[in-house]
């Protein structure tokens, strides 16, 4: 997987310089059709709603929730829609922020220790 992402160095970084490839490449896109970023940043935003539909429209397929359709996805198109929504909302941080990667993991820490206990050790240097 790693190769398939553009640079190198851990997959993290690996996938937020792809990240980063991704927002220039639809930030340029925006540009050529006259879009300004604020309205752009709206647009983005919107597709992770849009993402987010087609995720759940595979888990009531995966469930054979809707009984006119039936089993119409399997858990596979829902992994691949959950990791679209999370793609989309990797790229619209990146379109609305410079340092979208330390942002996140700034964030994704903060988020985390709410619910993880703390790193044994204490941190106190002992």
């Amino acid at each position: 997987m790693t190769q398939e992402l553009r640079g190198g160095g851990t997959p993290f970084a690996s996938a937020w310089e792809t990240v980063r490839a991704l927002a220039d490449r639809f930030d340029a896109a925006s540009a050529e059709r006259g879009v300004a970023p604020p309205q752009s940043h709206v647009l983005q935003v919107l597709k992770i709603g849009e993402e987010f539909g087609e995720a759940a429209q595979a888990v009531i397929g995966a469930t054979g929730a809707n009984p006119r359709k039936g089993r119409s996805h399997s858990w596979g198109d829902v992994h691949d829609e959950v990791c679209d929504v999370i793609i989309t909302g990797m790229v619209a941080l990146a379109r609305m922020r410079p340092d979208a990667a330390e942002y996140f993991a700034r964030q994704l820490a903060l988020k985390a220790g709410r619910f993880l206990p703390p790193p044994a050790g204490g941190g106190d240097g002992a």
